[in-house]
């Protein structure tokens, strides 16, 4: 039981990132904090091997390193590097490439729709939801953390916790 709770901080966490990045253009640095703390936890709880939580954490480490090379030259923000740097622990080496995959195709869709939104005109009916104007008027930004999101929640089913307790 306890298992399985620990184990729903990875999508819980992913999701309000998401919302929040959509709604503000912004990723609290709460949501990559708790992705950290509770991913030891989650080993504990789930029984990973020690050499399995160590691998993940040093994933986390290189990408952390190459996210904040990646911000210093204003190709992602500050928010997406903590977020992708603390998703990818949980990953572990055997399922990085596919979340690293469905990352890269979900932001292609996700530019695709935003460049079709943001072409629409401006309706009424965004005057009831402020998000969505401020989500058409700032073009040349993409709330990256819901690709990060569907790249993690599509590939979760294959990392080394989740098969540890639901098998595979």
């Amino acid at each position: 039981m306890i298992a399985y709770l620990v184990l729903s901080v990875f999508p819980a966490a992913l999701l309000i990132a998401a919302a929040n990045d959509l709604y503000e253009f912004k990723i609290p640095n709460w949501i990559s904090i708790i992705l950290v703390c509770a991913y030891p936890v989650a080993g504990l709880a789930v029984g990973a091997e020690p050499r399995v939580m160590l691998e993940g954490l040093v994933i986390g480490a290189g990408v952390l390193t190459l996210g904040f090379a990646l911000y210093a030259a204003k190709i992602v923000g500050g928010g997406d590097a903590k977020l992708l740097a603390a998703t990818t622990p949980w990953l572990g080496a055997g399922a990085l490439g596919v979340f690293l995959f469905y990352t890269a195709l979900s932001g292609l869709v996700l530019a695709l729709v935003m460049i079709m939104f943001r072409k629409l005109p401006i309706l009424p009916v965004y005057a009831h939801a402020p998000w969505l104007i401020q989500l058409h008027q700032r073009k040349k930004d993409l709330p990256y953390a819901v690709a990060i999101t569907a790249g993690g929640l599509l590939s979760f089913s294959q990392t080394p916790f989740f098969q540890l307790v639901f098998g595979g």
